[in-house]
């Protein structure tokens, strides 16, 4: 059994718990956004998401590989090059991450009165 079949089996019934499951930490829904325009190596993730550690951005992209979101590009090069980018299953979740922004940017305007 593939890992992302033994995942799936334990998925929760709740879509909404799922979904959670899936990039339910402010880690993995900033490496979304980032990666929605287009690909990026690791550093440059690293440097436009700010205070995450390397050891947590690998985890989580790693995470987020064997969940199906992302893909990493290996390039067999010195030193070697590795790119980041998403999905058609990563791509989908656009939908949720513009609803974010937009809810964000309109409770800033109203908190900001």
């Amino acid at each position: 059994m593939t890992k992302q079949a033994a995942e799936k089996k334990v998925l929760p019934a709740c879509p909404v718990e799922t979904t959670l499951t899936l990039i339910g930490n402010k880690w993995k829904v900033l490496i979304l956004r980032d990666l929605l325009p287009g690909t990026k190596r690791f550093g440059e993730l690293k440097k436009s998401i700010g205070s995450v550690s390397q050891k947590v951005l690998t985890a989580q992209l790693r995470d987020m590989e064997n969940s199906g979101l992302v893909n990493r590009k290996v390039y067999a090069e010195v030193p070697p090059r590795v790119e980041y980018s998403l999905t058609d299953l990563g791509k989908s979740l656009k939908p949720i991450l513009d609803a974010m922004q937009n809810w964000g940017e309109e409770y800033k305007a109203k908190s900001s009165h």
